[in-house]
Protein backbone atom coordinates (compact mmCIF):
# COMPACT_ATOMS: atom_id res chain seq x y z
CA UNK A 1 0.00 0.00 0.00
CA UNK A 2 1.12 3.14 -0.69
CA UNK A 3 1.00 6.19 1.46
CA UNK A 4 1.59 10.16 0.84
CA UNK A 5 1.93 12.34 4.07
CA UNK A 6 0.90 16.15 3.48
CA UNK A 7 1.77 18.49 6.26
CA UNK A 8 5.06 17.54 7.87
CA UNK A 9 4.66 20.23 11.58
CA UNK A 10 5.21 19.51 14.72
CA UNK A 11 2.56 16.23 14.59
CA UNK A 12 2.54 15.64 10.78
CA UNK A 13 6.33 14.95 11.05
CA UNK A 14 6.47 12.75 13.71
CA UNK A 15 3.54 10.61 12.59
CA UNK A 16 5.42 10.42 9.27
CA UNK A 17 8.28 9.23 10.89
CA UNK A 18 6.64 6.78 12.86
CA UNK A 19 4.73 4.99 9.63
CA UNK A 20 8.59 4.45 8.44
CA UNK A 21 9.63 2.36 11.54
CA UNK A 22 6.88 0.33 10.00
CA UNK A 23 8.25 0.06 6.69
CA UNK A 24 5.97 1.75 4.90
CA UNK A 25 5.99 3.10 1.03
CA UNK A 26 5.79 6.76 1.91
CA UNK A 27 6.22 9.56 -0.23
CA UNK A 28 5.58 13.33 1.52
CA UNK A 29 4.95 16.80 0.69
CA UNK A 30 5.12 20.11 2.64
CA UNK A 31 4.99 23.39 1.34
CA UNK A 32 8.22 23.89 3.53
CA UNK A 33 10.59 21.51 2.00
CA UNK A 34 13.58 21.91 4.67
CA UNK A 35 10.61 19.90 6.79
CA UNK A 36 10.89 16.90 4.21
CA UNK A 37 14.92 16.33 4.28
CA UNK A 38 14.60 14.23 7.98
CA UNK A 39 12.04 11.91 6.24
CA UNK A 40 13.79 11.47 2.94
CA UNK A 41 17.02 10.69 4.92
CA UNK A 42 14.59 8.33 6.95
CA UNK A 43 13.42 6.48 4.10
CA UNK A 44 10.76 8.56 2.71
CA UNK A 45 10.01 9.73 -0.78
CA UNK A 46 9.77 13.50 -1.53
CA UNK A 47 7.30 14.64 -4.31
CA UNK A 48 7.65 18.41 -5.82
CA UNK A 49 4.16 19.08 -5.57
CA UNK A 50 0.55 18.10 -4.52
CA UNK A 51 -0.21 16.82 -7.67
CA UNK A 52 2.74 14.36 -7.59
CA UNK A 53 2.32 13.65 -3.71
CA UNK A 54 -0.93 12.63 -4.22
CA UNK A 55 -1.03 10.80 -7.81
CA UNK A 56 -0.48 6.89 -7.52
CA UNK A 57 -1.18 6.99 -3.25
CA UNK A 58 -3.41 4.82 -2.31
CA UNK A 59 -3.90 6.51 0.86
CA UNK A 60 -3.25 10.22 1.81
CA UNK A 61 -2.71 11.56 5.47
CA UNK A 62 -3.30 15.11 5.57
CA UNK A 63 -2.65 16.89 8.79
CA UNK A 64 -2.41 20.57 8.17
CA UNK A 65 -3.22 23.72 10.36
CA UNK A 66 -7.26 25.40 9.54
CA UNK A 67 -9.83 24.24 7.17
CA UNK A 68 -8.80 27.16 5.01
CA UNK A 69 -5.56 25.83 4.40
CA UNK A 70 -7.13 22.07 3.82
CA UNK A 71 -9.50 23.43 1.55
CA UNK A 72 -6.49 25.42 -0.42
CA UNK A 73 -4.40 22.27 -1.16
CA UNK A 74 -7.34 19.63 -2.09
CA UNK A 75 -9.95 21.64 -3.62
CA UNK A 76 -9.05 25.27 -4.59
CA UNK A 77 -5.11 26.04 -5.51
CA UNK A 78 -3.55 22.83 -5.26
CA UNK A 79 -6.66 20.99 -6.59
CA UNK A 80 -5.24 17.87 -4.98
CA UNK A 81 -8.31 15.89 -5.23
CA UNK A 82 -8.27 15.77 -8.94
CA UNK A 83 -5.00 14.27 -8.85
CA UNK A 84 -5.79 11.27 -6.90
CA UNK A 85 -6.67 7.87 -8.57
CA UNK A 86 -9.97 6.72 -8.51
CA UNK A 87 -10.89 4.37 -4.93
CA UNK A 88 -8.26 5.76 -2.77
CA UNK A 89 -8.49 6.86 0.45
CA UNK A 90 -7.97 9.92 1.94
CA UNK A 91 -7.51 10.76 6.09
CA UNK A 92 -7.88 14.70 7.40
CA UNK A 93 -6.34 14.24 10.71
CA UNK A 94 -6.63 18.43 10.73
CA UNK A 95 -8.61 19.62 13.25
CA UNK A 96 -11.56 21.51 11.91
CA UNK A 97 -15.46 22.12 12.04
CA UNK A 98 -18.05 19.18 11.55
CA UNK A 99 -20.04 20.86 8.94
CA UNK A 100 -16.34 20.87 6.91
CA UNK A 101 -15.76 17.32 7.77
CA UNK A 102 -18.79 16.35 5.87
CA UNK A 103 -18.14 19.05 2.99
CA UNK A 104 -14.93 17.11 2.19
CA UNK A 105 -16.73 13.99 2.45
CA UNK A 106 -18.69 15.33 -0.11
CA UNK A 107 -16.52 16.32 -2.36
CA UNK A 108 -14.40 13.44 -2.14
CA UNK A 109 -17.02 10.94 -2.76
CA UNK A 110 -17.92 13.16 -6.04
CA UNK A 111 -14.24 12.07 -7.44
CA UNK A 112 -15.32 8.13 -6.28
CA UNK A 113 -12.69 8.80 -3.48
CA UNK A 114 -13.19 7.60 0.34
CA UNK A 115 -12.98 9.80 3.11
CA UNK A 116 -12.50 9.65 6.67
CA UNK A 117 -12.36 12.17 9.60
CA UNK A 118 -9.63 11.16 11.93
CA UNK A 119 -8.41 14.16 14.25
CA UNK A 120 -6.51 13.29 17.21
CA UNK A 121 -5.86 13.74 20.85
CA UNK A 122 -2.03 14.38 22.10
CA UNK A 123 0.57 16.77 21.89
CA UNK A 124 4.05 16.15 20.48
CA UNK A 125 5.70 13.65 22.68
CA UNK A 126 2.40 12.11 22.12
CA UNK A 127 3.44 12.07 18.14
CA UNK A 128 6.74 10.93 18.87
CA UNK A 129 6.08 7.95 20.63
CA UNK A 130 3.02 6.95 18.57
CA UNK A 131 0.78 7.12 21.38
CA UNK A 132 -1.79 8.72 19.86
CA UNK A 133 -5.72 8.47 20.13
CA UNK A 134 -7.76 8.75 16.64
CA UNK A 135 -11.12 10.31 17.00
CA UNK A 136 -12.42 8.26 13.58
CA UNK A 137 -15.54 9.29 11.48
CA UNK A 138 -16.41 7.19 8.50
CA UNK A 139 -17.90 4.12 6.70
CA UNK A 140 -16.94 1.18 8.86
CA UNK A 141 -15.36 -1.03 5.73
CA UNK A 142 -12.89 2.15 4.98
CA UNK A 143 -12.20 2.59 8.14
CA UNK A 144 -11.14 -1.04 8.57
CA UNK A 145 -8.67 -0.80 5.68
CA UNK A 146 -6.75 1.77 7.49
CA UNK A 147 -7.05 0.91 10.78
CA UNK A 148 -3.70 -0.73 11.01
CA UNK A 149 -2.22 2.33 9.34
CA UNK A 150 -3.63 4.21 12.09
CA UNK A 151 -2.13 2.02 14.77
CA UNK A 152 1.19 2.55 13.67
CA UNK A 153 0.85 6.23 15.00
CA UNK A 154 -1.70 6.01 17.89
CA UNK A 155 -2.41 3.56 20.80
CA UNK A 156 -5.90 3.91 20.46
CA UNK A 157 -8.39 3.94 17.30
CA UNK A 158 -11.77 5.27 18.32
CA UNK A 159 -14.13 4.93 15.33
CA UNK A 160 -17.33 7.17 16.47
CA UNK A 161 -19.51 6.38 13.58
CA UNK A 162 -19.99 7.91 10.34
CA UNK A 163 -18.21 11.43 8.59
CA UNK A 164 -17.79 14.51 11.01
CA UNK A 165 -18.22 12.34 13.95
CA UNK A 166 -14.03 12.41 14.82
CA UNK A 167 -14.51 16.03 14.32
CA UNK A 168 -17.10 16.70 16.73
CA UNK A 169 -15.43 14.82 18.96
CA UNK A 170 -12.52 16.19 19.04
CA UNK A 171 -14.07 19.86 18.93
CA UNK A 172 -15.30 18.97 22.48
CA UNK A 173 -12.36 17.54 23.22
CA UNK A 174 -10.34 20.71 22.86
CA UNK A 175 -13.39 23.20 24.13
CA UNK A 176 -12.49 21.12 27.47
CA UNK A 177 -9.07 21.55 27.27
CA UNK A 178 -9.00 25.25 26.55
CA UNK A 179 -11.48 26.20 29.48
CA UNK A 180 -9.29 23.71 31.88
CA UNK A 181 -6.25 25.34 31.37
CA UNK A 182 -7.59 28.70 31.90
CA UNK A 183 -9.40 27.32 35.31
CA UNK A 184 -6.17 25.97 36.32
CA UNK A 185 -4.45 29.35 35.41
CA UNK A 186 -6.99 31.18 37.60
CA UNK A 187 -6.68 29.03 40.64
CA UNK A 188 -2.71 29.04 40.82
CA UNK A 189 -2.59 32.81 40.53
CA UNK A 190 -4.96 33.43 43.21
CA UNK A 191 -3.37 31.14 45.22
CA UNK A 192 0.15 33.20 44.84
CA UNK A 193 -2.04 36.32 45.77
CA UNK A 194 -3.33 35.00 48.79
CA UNK A 195 0.03 33.64 49.96
CA UNK A 196 0.59 30.58 49.41
CA UNK A 197 3.90 28.95 47.82
CA UNK A 198 3.82 28.91 43.94
CA UNK A 199 5.91 25.42 44.37
CA UNK A 200 3.48 23.83 46.51
CA UNK A 201 0.23 24.69 44.52
CA UNK A 202 2.14 23.37 41.29
CA UNK A 203 2.91 20.25 42.87
CA UNK A 204 0.23 19.79 44.31
CA UNK A 205 -3.20 20.98 42.89
CA UNK A 206 -2.63 18.90 39.43
CA UNK A 207 -2.60 15.70 41.74
CA UNK A 208 -6.45 16.64 43.34
CA UNK A 209 -9.40 14.41 42.49
CA UNK A 210 -10.80 18.19 41.04
CA UNK A 211 -7.92 18.59 38.60
CA UNK A 212 -8.16 17.42 34.81
CA UNK A 213 -5.11 15.11 34.68
CA UNK A 214 -3.04 17.43 31.87
CA UNK A 215 -2.29 19.90 34.20
CA UNK A 216 0.46 17.60 35.80
CA UNK A 217 2.39 18.14 32.64
CA UNK A 218 1.54 22.29 32.09
CA UNK A 219 2.58 22.89 35.68
CA UNK A 220 6.27 21.86 35.10
CA UNK A 221 6.24 24.32 32.35
CA UNK A 222 4.49 27.04 34.53
CA UNK A 223 7.17 26.13 37.12
CA UNK A 224 10.28 26.42 34.66
CA UNK A 225 8.63 29.66 32.62
CA UNK A 226 9.22 27.47 29.66
CA UNK A 227 6.37 27.64 27.42
CA UNK A 228 8.31 25.48 24.39
CA UNK A 229 5.54 24.71 21.97
CA UNK A 230 3.32 21.38 22.54
CA UNK A 231 0.54 22.75 21.43
CA UNK A 232 0.81 26.38 19.73
CA UNK A 233 -1.35 28.77 21.16
CA UNK A 234 -2.54 30.21 18.04
CA UNK A 235 -4.06 26.70 17.02
CA UNK A 236 -6.39 26.49 20.78
CA UNK A 237 -7.50 29.81 19.80
CA UNK A 238 -8.61 28.73 16.13
CA UNK A 239 -10.37 25.55 18.11
CA UNK A 240 -12.54 27.44 20.09
CA UNK A 241 -13.17 29.66 17.02
CA UNK A 242 -14.17 26.49 15.21
CA UNK A 243 -16.27 25.46 18.09
CA UNK A 244 -18.31 29.32 18.17
CA UNK A 245 -19.00 28.68 14.63
CA UNK A 246 -20.29 25.17 15.26
CA UNK A 247 -22.28 26.27 17.96
CA UNK A 248 -24.15 29.08 15.63
CA UNK A 249 -24.87 26.20 13.04
CA UNK A 250 -26.40 24.49 16.23
CA UNK A 251 -28.16 27.33 17.80
CA UNK A 252 -26.50 26.45 21.16
CA UNK A 253 -25.02 28.84 23.41
CA UNK A 254 -21.41 29.09 24.35
CA UNK A 255 -21.20 31.57 26.95
CA UNK A 256 -17.82 30.34 28.60
CA UNK A 257 -16.25 28.62 25.17
CA UNK A 258 -16.61 31.95 23.81
CA UNK A 259 -15.06 34.17 26.41
CA UNK A 260 -12.51 31.53 26.66
CA UNK A 261 -11.22 32.21 23.07
CA UNK A 262 -11.53 36.12 23.67
CA UNK A 263 -9.04 35.52 25.76
CA UNK A 264 -6.64 33.28 24.10
CA UNK A 265 -7.48 35.95 21.22
CA UNK A 266 -5.77 38.69 23.16
CA UNK A 267 -2.88 36.22 24.06
CA UNK A 268 -2.29 35.85 20.80
CA UNK A 269 -2.04 39.69 20.11
CA UNK A 270 0.03 39.99 23.25
CA UNK A 271 2.72 37.84 21.01
CA UNK A 272 2.05 34.61 22.64
CA UNK A 273 0.68 32.51 19.49
CA UNK A 274 4.03 30.17 18.76
CA UNK A 275 4.30 29.45 22.44
CA UNK A 276 2.15 26.05 24.11
CA UNK A 277 -1.23 27.13 24.91
CA UNK A 278 0.16 26.98 28.73
CA UNK A 279 1.31 30.14 28.18
CA UNK A 280 -2.25 31.67 28.48
CA UNK A 281 -1.15 31.53 32.67
CA UNK A 282 2.11 33.73 31.19
CA UNK A 283 -0.83 35.69 29.64
CA UNK A 284 -3.05 36.00 32.72
CA UNK A 285 -0.19 36.18 34.98
CA UNK A 286 1.01 39.76 33.36
CA UNK A 287 -2.63 41.12 33.08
Amino acid sequence: MKVTFIGLGIMGSRMAANLLKHQINLTVFNRSKDAMIPLVNAGAKSANSIQEAVQEADVVISMLSTPIVVESVFIEDGKALDHFKEGAIWIDCSTVNPSFSKKMEVTARQRKISFIDAPVAGTKPHAENAELVFFVGGQEATVEKVHPILAMMGKKIMHLGDNGMGSKFKMLVNMMLAQSMIIFSETILLGEKMGLDKSFLLNTIPNLVVSAPFTKFKASMIAADDYAVQFPLEWMHKDLHLASQTAYEYQQPLLLANLAKEMYANAVKKGYSRLDFAAIHKFLEEK
